[in-house]
């Protein structure tokens, strides 16, 4: 039996030895032997040339281990495998049995594609694999790329560098800790927190592809592009930088530093070289105000313009929100160099307890101080406030009203005005209802009440007890309170969304025919069921009235 074991054991170790070819000596000027120096060894002197399957290595001086298939190379080392790898050093070891090299002193290494430079590298020949430790320099057609650690795949051309990683390019500058690059067709991999500097821009992502010949990247994890005064956040990120052009993909965060705004959405599209964006799902346009908040939110978001002249425009079911101000229409066009936004059919504001409507609605802000300067409802203004027994309304051509430290505290109606107001006593009780009209209408808001109402040119009006005044006569043609569409949260912008359909007048009891007219009013209406105007003016109501001839033009309220 043990004789059995000695036989195989023999024939596996010739077997083995036969397939591991030997080292082949093809030229040496002369060779020597130093048994003290180098036991068991062939010195071999002046243009050495060895070929192993396929790889050969030149050198000045090198020292053969016969028996252990090694050979040690010194002096101008030089290493070819084919026609695809050359490499020169100051010295190399190599192992004729497992087929690894280690070369160090200035080692270079070139392909088709590329050119290593490291101080030392090992060379794995059975994986065709290159790898290094200490450092190294790679260089192809259009990048430098640095890193302490590094693998190199011939066969795919494949470079896995590890730890203190830097691509150069022309244009950017790419660091990381991880990066797979292909020097084939300049395809890299990111894996792990890293960023791409450029002339005018900056990325970071811990996960992404980056297409170093044509500038396409997308990045899955973490990522941010920094463009100018805009920065971009997104779960998925694809970025062309040739063409300027980023899409973003969920929980998407535009910056624009220069406006203070925000947008977010759940996708966009960016255009560098138009200045412009759009974003839709969810999209909510974001500003800050006097240390507020405005919340805008449409179905699609859409930016346009330099820093300097940016416009903002919102489409389908808008919806506003700020701490004081809310308000819906069907689109917005914001100037925020002017400051003026334009609200768009069917529009709507709630500043404090007031609703405002109108065609048009305008609010202008102050670009310096950041806070709401102004209000313009043109056309079929009208502005309705709850009161326990009904509502009290204003309604007009236009009103013009005046924001102070962000609330709305002073209004003109102006043009055809009409109001309706439940008049209280000192002690909050009711005492009946007043209806007037006049040319121009003025009214100061306080503590949230319409108050201090004056009225102007040729007023007409009468002071009625609340039983003599129909409900039919209670509330002007087109009144319609919306009071359940206001938002109350700034998420309350984003609900009824799909399912947005223009709004409807509502108020069942008040229809146009049951509305009367001025005339009708007064012939249902006995003279006994009136108070004088000189009572009122007696009454010690909760909104002051006063009544005056003086004539009032839009010129003259805009310069009071």
């Amino acid at each position: 039996m043990k004789k059995l074991l000695y036989l195989f054991i023999i024939i596996f170790t010739f077997t083995v030895q036969a397939q591991q070819k030997r080292i082949e000596i093809l030229h040496a000027d002369n060779s020597t032997i130093d048994e003290e120096k180098y036991p068991g060894a062939t010195v071999l002197l002046g243009d050495v040339f060895v070929e192993h399957e396929g790889f050969t290595l030149r050198s000045k001086k090198a020292i053969y281990y016969k028996n252990d298939n090694i050979i040690k190379a010194y002096g101008n080392v030089v290493i070819n495998q084919g026609d695809t790898i050359t490499q020169t050093s100051h010295f190399v070891k190599y192992n004729g049995n497992t087929k690894k090299a280690k070369s160090w002193g200035k080692v270079v290494l070139t392909d088709p594609v590329m050119t290593l430079t490291t101080d030392t590298l090992d060379f794995d020949r059975l994986k065709q694999l290159l790898y290094y430790k200490n450092g190294a320099t790679i260089k192809d057609t259009a990048n430098v790329l640095v890193s302490k650690k590094g693998n190199y795949y011939l066969e795919t051309s494949k470079f896995e560098a590890l730890s203190e990683v830097v691509l150069t390019n022309p244009d950017y500058v790419l660091e990381s800790d991880h990066l797979n690059y292909y020097t084939n067709n300049g395809q890299a991999f990111l894996h792990g927190p890293s960023t791409i500097t450029g002339k005018d821009s900056f990325i970071y992502t811990e996960q992404g592809f980056y297409d170093t010949q044509n500038g396409i990247s997308h990045f899955t994890k973490n990522s941010r592009l920094e463009h100018k005064d805009r920065v971009l956040i997104a779960d998925s990120l694809f970025y062309n930088r040739n063409e300027g052009f980023a899409s973003a993909t969920k929980n998407i965060r535009l910056k624009d530093t220069v406006n203070n705004m925000m947008i977010r959405g759940n996708y966009g599209e960016f255009y560098q070289k138009l200045d412009s964006a759009f974003v839709v799902n969810r999209a909510v346009a974001i500003t800050e105000i006097d240390k507020d908040s405005m919340y805008v939110h449409g179905d699609t978001l859409l930016v346009t313009g330099k820093p300097e002249n940016r416009i903002i425009r919102a489409f389908n079911g808008v919806k506003i929100f700020k701490s004081n101000l809310s308000g819906k229409c069907d689109s917005i066009h914001s100037n925020q160099k002017t400051g003026l936004t334009q609200m768009f059919k069917n529009p709507v504001l709630w500043s404090q307890e007031n609703q405002m409507t109108g065609d048009i609605i305008h609010l202008l802000s102050n670009t310096e101080t950041e806070q709401l300067d102004s209000l313009k409802i043109l056309k079929n203004a009208f502005i309705i406030q709850k009161d326990s027994a009904g509502y009290n309304q204003i309604k007009g051509r236009d009103i013009l009203g005046k924001f102070i430290e962000n609330e709305l505290e002073d209004v003109n109606v102006i043009g055809n005005s009409e109001s309706i107001f439940y008049a209280r006593n000192e002690l909050d009780s009711l005492i009946g209802i007043d209806k007037s009209t006049c040319s121009y209408i003025n009214f100061k808001i306080k503590n949230k009440k319409i108050q201090d109402v004056t009225y102007f040119t040729a007023p007409e009006g009468d002071l009625y007890p609340l039983s003599k005044l129909p409900e039919n006569a209670r509330q002007f043609k087109g009144f319609n309170w919306r009071i359940k569409e206001k938002p109350l949260h700034k998420d309350d912008i984003f609900k009824d969304d799909g399912n947005i359909t223009l709004v409807k007048k509502e108020n069942a009891s008040v229809t146009k025919n049951s509305i009367p007219t001025s005339k009708k009013n007064r012939s249902e209406i006995k003279e006994s069921d009136k108070i004088p105007i000189k009572t009122q003016r007696q009454v010690n109501s909760s909104v002051p009235i006063k009544k005056s001839k003086k004539s009032i033009t839009i010129e003259n309220i805009n310069k009071e």
